[in-house]
């Protein structure tokens, strides 16, 4: 190893991840590993005064949907606006490998509808150069990147893929295809996924109804998978669920955890329709730790929230009849319409034929201004409902005003997950859960209506300096669970700390100037479809292996990102440092 560090970041309160107490120190980097921490004599190659900032792990994001966009970008954000350095993709059972040439539509018709990204987007943009698992990993393989990514296999595609149509009508697959289904998943998994995901939630569909193709698979084909998967090293299962019958759905899932000797995750948030519904699975995932059986519930520090706007994929007043000639215009020409009294007036008295749309998009006192910056714990009084009312006036006209504002690209909120108090309580709860884990931001899905990347730095900024409505975090204790618990629940043993021999995944950055900024409208995607990015500022640096991706939030044009492939290599790069 050389002597001179390739850089040293001098001076910055080190919170190293661990959650000890912060300290001040130098970090050396060498070879894209951390070299020392502690009083640095030597000089770098490259340095950066990092005095009054404070520096942290990279961020390791746990549930992302970059499967398309990484076969086709090197960027892989917003999320790399927001300091992380390792993303995991294949969440929710949707991908695209295993995929047989004949079944592609099928894939992207179901990517379209459970992750919200448009149908000729994905046909322009995915390059298919691959068959098999191991052949998908080979081309993200071979692209780099500005963080590093891993992978899951994914269930949709596997039974897609074994049962053709059959797995579309949801058919009950045959012990020959369980066990090929089990036999493809464990070749994944030493190809170098990280594990397995599936979904059994009703909301997963295509835009004309059919639902995913794992809904409502039997306890036995899942317990199969499960115990292939297990055996071939697989990191977890990660599974999103519904929980109807919440007594019968995890005592299933328990099952299938130990079956396959592997730890599951499943999403856990708060619903409107049950808001104690995450108070039960999490005293179930406590039951079933203690029995043996690793369990996390994946939890966010904030709202789910619909970004509603005339410029975004959902408004108030989408599904009225009024709308319907202006929904496929431009933005520009969706302007000049919207500027004609007799078009609003029409608009305004109209109502959306479909109920569920209307709980969705018209219930006022659940939709609020997001603002500058964009507030995740409105206060209910400050809703459009509570406002109009005050005002005297039709709460529909007013979501019209605030949303004509800025040009027509203003944007409302609407929390439709973890709000259902009218405060973030219970999602501090679930935070403080020693068994949970910070997930769900979803970045690269939803990419017209949701804008949850960025809940990395919110959480940073928000629970740990701003909150004013209730108890803040411990900054230290923030860091760690966005860095070193995610990394090695994911059995990536390198990364995650601020110590000498681990990897140099580092955010350095100004605490005080730390802030989310309101979610931009990007035509970036192929065939020019439409994307939210929510940049951030206060990230003086962010630092993957070694090199530095972004200053100041401008991406340096560095490309240090790598596909990792397997827990155990990266067990081993830790052993081998240490």
């Amino acid at each position: 190893m050389s002597n001179q560090p390739d850089l040293v970041i001098r001076g910055g309160t080190i919170v190293d991840g661990s959650g000890g107490t912060p300290f001040e120190a130098d970090v050396a980097i060498a070879g894209g590993r951390i070299q020392q921490v502690g009083k640095v004599t030597a000089r770098g190659a490259e340095e950066i005064n990092a005095k009054g900032l404070i520096v942290t792990p990279g961020f390791v994001d746990i549930h992302t949907h970059y499967d398309a966009q990484a076969t086709w970008s090197s960027r892989i954000d917003s999320s790399s606006y927001n300091g992380v350095t390792t993303a995991l993709i294949g969440n929710c059972g949707v991908g695209f490998a295993p995929c047989r040439p004949e079944r592609r539509d099928a894939l992207i018709k179901l990517m379209e509808g459970v992750e919200d990204l448009p149908e000729v987007v994905l046909a322009e943009g995915l390059p298919w150069s691959w068959e098999t698992f191991g052949e998908f990993l080979d081309t993200l393989g071979a692209r780099h990147y500005d963080m590093d990514i891993a992978t899951q296999v994914t269930h949709a595609p596997l039974r897609v893929h074994v049962m053709g149509e059959r797995a579309e009508a949801h058919a009950v697959a045959t012990p020959d295809e369980i066990q090929e289904m089990a036999r493809l998943a464990a070749e994944g998994i030493r190809a170098g996924a990280l594990g397995f995901s599936t979904s059994r939630a009703i909301a997963h569909k295509t835009l004309d109804g059919r639902h995913i193709p794992t809904l409502g698979t039997p306890e036995a084909e899942l317990e199969t998978i499960g115990r292939a998967v297990g055996g071939a090293g697989a990191s977890w299962m990660q599974v999103i669920s519904d929980f109807d019958d919440p007594e019968d759905e995890f005592a299933r899932l328990q099952r299938i955890c130990a079956a396959s000797g592997r730890p599951m995750t499943f999403s856990l948030l708060q619903r409107e329709s049950r808001p104690w519904l995450w108070r039960l699975l999490l005293e179930k995932i406590e039951a079933a730790n203690r029995a043996g059986v690793r369990m996390t519930g994946q939890v966010m520090a904030r709202p789910v929230g619909l970004m509603l706007g005339f410029e975004l994929s959902q408004h108030p007043f989408i599904g009225r009849p009024s709308w319907t000639p202006l929904a496929a215009l431009p933005f520009a020409e969706k302007m000049r319409a919207l500027h004609d009294p007799a078009l609003k007036a029409r608009l305004l008295s109209e109502e959306a034929a479909d109920p569920m749309l209307r709980a969705r998009l018209n219930t006022w006192d659940m939709i609020f201004k997001l603002g500058s910056p964009p507030d995740y714990e409105p206060r209910p009084e400050t809703s459009v409902g509570a406002i109009a009312r005050a005002r005297g006036m039709d709460p529909a006209a007013l979501a019209w005003e605030w949303m004509m504002e800025q040009d027509g690209r203003a944007i409302l909120n609407r929390p439709i997950i973890n709000y259902a108090d009218g405060d973030l309580e219970a999602v501090r709860s679930m935070v403080e859960h020693p068994q949970t884990l910070m997930g769900l931001g979803d970045g690269g899905a939803h990419v017209g209506i949701i804008c949850d990347a960025s809940s990395t730095t919110h959480m940073l900024a928000y629970w740990t300096r701003d909150r004013m409505r209730g108890p803040r975090l411990p900054l230290e204790f923030a860091v760690k669970r966005l860095t070193r618990d995610n990394a090695l629940a994911l059995g990536l043993a390198d990364r995650g700390l601020v110590a000498a021999g681990h990897k140099a995944d580092i955010n350095v950055i100004d605490y005080e100037r730390l802030q989310i900024r309101v979610p931009e409208m990007h035509y970036d995607l192929p065939a020019g479809g439409k994307r939210l990015v929510q940049k951030a500022d206060g990230y003086v640096a962010t630092i993957v292996n070694g090199a530095v991706v972004s200053r100041e939030g401008v991406p340096t044009g560095a490309l240090p990102g790598r596909l990792v492939r397997g827990p155990q290599q990266a067990a081993r790069m830790a052993a081998a440092a240490e």
